[in-house]
């Protein structure tokens, strides 16, 4: 964005009130207002200018998370090696049939099943 001329926002508001049908002639009140424009041009220009630095910061460090993301999951570390399965003995019942079986169920003190 370009910077604002020092007088350039008193002439465009003068502008826009003589087109309103207001005219404003030399005096005290059209000399203030010819500061606060003055004013209001120096505080746009500044902030802009320490917008412009802020994007220059935030790009900065933008592209440094960008970079440490990619240090990060572009080149992964050796693969550790899948666990092998245990083989099962032929005496011993398969994972499969265990699943599905039910444990006995406890019998309480007097040797009776408890109720559901």
């Amino acid at each position: 964005m370009k910077t604002l001329e020092k007088d350039e926002l008193y002439q465009n508001l003068q502008g826009f009130l003589k087109a309103k049908g207001v005219e404003l002639n030399e005096g005290s009140y059209a000399h203030k207002i010819q500061k606060s424009c003055g004013l209001l041009s120096d505080a746009i220009n500044t902030s802009q200018q320490g917008l412009s630095r802020a994007k220059v910061e935030i790009d900065k460090k933008l592209d440094q998370l960008r970079q440490v993301i990619h240090e990060k999951t572009a080149a992964p570390g050796p693969a550790a090696a899948p666990p092998k399965p245990e083989p099962i003995a032929p005496n011993q019942p398969s994972a499969r049939k265990a699943e599905g079986k039910r444990p006995p169920a406890r019998k309480n003190a007097k040797g009776r099943q408890p109720r559901s």
